[in-house]
């Protein structure tokens, strides 16, 4: 996985670089492939905005979140970006194996 972290009129401390790289390693676990994360944090007062564009296969997803702090939004950021991977696992699961009727000459 590949985590890109800019800041918009915002400086990334090292502290907020590595709270975003260990939330979005839960990504991981959903999808073995090559995933592709770059989040940019900026302030938009009175919120904080987390935003990310994922690369999955690819296919381009965008997500953004904002909350009162941007730890907070960074939470809601992967909570968004984990339903987006899960979503897409499910897409790619070929439904179509496995037993079925009209395969194996029981139908009819």
């Amino acid at each position: 996985m590949h985590v890109e972290t800019h800041g918009h009129q915002i400086e990334v401390t090292p502290a907020l670089r590595e709270y975003v790289e260990t939330k979005l390693q839960k990504l991981s676990r959903h999808f073995d492939g090559p995933l592709e994360v770059r989040v940019q944090l900026s302030l938009e007062k009175p919120d904080h905005k987390a935003e990310a564009t994922l690369t999955i296969a690819g296919k381009t997803q965008h997500v953004d979140a904002s909350a009162i702090d941007m730890y907070a939004a960074i939470d809601l950021l992967t909570d968004k970006l984990d339903r987006i991977v899960v979503k897409h696992r499910k897409k790619i699961v070929d439904h179509h194996r496995g037993e079925n009727p009209a395969r194996d000459g029981t139908f009819g």
